[in-house]
């Protein structure tokens, strides 16, 4: 006798546990290194995200920005989905230092990536990197709208302000954006 066939429940959204505060941390520090590493070794935008398995530990996956289209978040959803089944997608989690783009935050409910965590906010670039900046051109969203407006019930975790990783998320891109507004003036 054949089994009975899964619901969607079952066949896309198994239960997913919570990280705990400590991996949350250990997490973030991974990304923020990322992000360090992108910005001083390899001269890109300070954007940074990396995939990590249901156990909250392994790093599956990691990205930096590319360009202006090809985002950390969105690169990183989109390499994840041909890797990975999406039942298992939906248990894992996806770090970022920055708060995802509209196009990022859609690409990672896409995957079904089940978990989104980000150090700072869109606000917070915003405030760093200026009004009318050619290299970022910040929209005015939250993630948490654009994934909650689909059919799945992601999990967004951010900013992470009284953590402390919103500053150092902060901290460590205005010395990219502080060449970039100093080439400006000039």
């Amino acid at each position: 006798m054949a089994a009975p066939p899964k619901t969607v429940e079952e066949e896309f959204f198994p239960p997913r546990s919570q990280p705990t505060k400590e991996q949350i941390d250990k997490n973030m520090s991974t990304v923020l290194a990322l992000q360090a590493t992108a910005r001083s070794q390899h001269a890109k935008r300070p954007f940074a995200a990396i995939l990590v398995a249901p156990d909250h530990t392994t790093v599956l996956l990691s990205h930096q920005s590319v360009s202006h289209v090809d985002h950390a978040e969105a690169s990183l959803a989109r390499l994840s989905s041909h890797h990975y089944a999406q039942a298992y997608l939906w248990q894992c989690t996806l770090y970022s230092t920055w708060e995802p783009c509209a196009m990022c935050a859609a690409t990672c409910y896409w995957a079904n990536i089940g978990r989104i965590v980000f150090g700072a906010s869109n606000e917070a670039l915003m405030a760093l990197t200026g009004k009318e900046n050619r290299e970022n051109f910040t929209m005015k969203w939250e993630c948490a709208d654009i994934v909650a407006g689909g059919q799945k019930d992601v999990d967004v975790v951010g900013p992470l302000v009284e953590q402390g990783w919103a500053d150092k998320v902060v901290k460590d891109a205005d010395l990219y954006w502080a060449q970039v507004r100093g080439q400006v003036s000039e």
